[in-house]
């Protein structure tokens, strides 16, 4: 599978983790759903495409300040609880 396309899964799976949690709905509410539109679109249009490494380390940050804040909340709040839901693909990710 493809870098990018394994990025946005896990991403996907992050929105929606943390949605489920602190804005208690099954399905993402408009705010996830439109930083999950705003995150894959950016995913996209990465200038290191599939050579990019993890944002955080990026030497050119492509969100925007208030998209990257919620990104980061999104991350740090449901980077640690997704062990929980698919291990493997967090070891995966964590060994890439």
């Amino acid at each position: 599978m493809r870098k990018i396309a394994k990025e946005k899964r896990i991403l996907t799976l992050m929105i929606k983790i943390y949605c489920r949690k602190k804005h208690r709905s099954q399905d993402l509410c408009e705010e996830c759903r439109a930083l999950l539109s705003y995150a894959l679109n950016r995913l996209d249009h990465c200038r290191y495409g599939e050579n990019k490494g993890f944002c955080n380390h990026c030497p050119s940050h492509c969100y925007n300040k208030v998209n990257q804040t919620k990104i980061r909340e999104v991350m740090r709040f449901s980077g640690p609880r997704l062990i929980f839901y698919h291990p493997v693909m967090v070891i995966r990710h964590l060994l890439s």
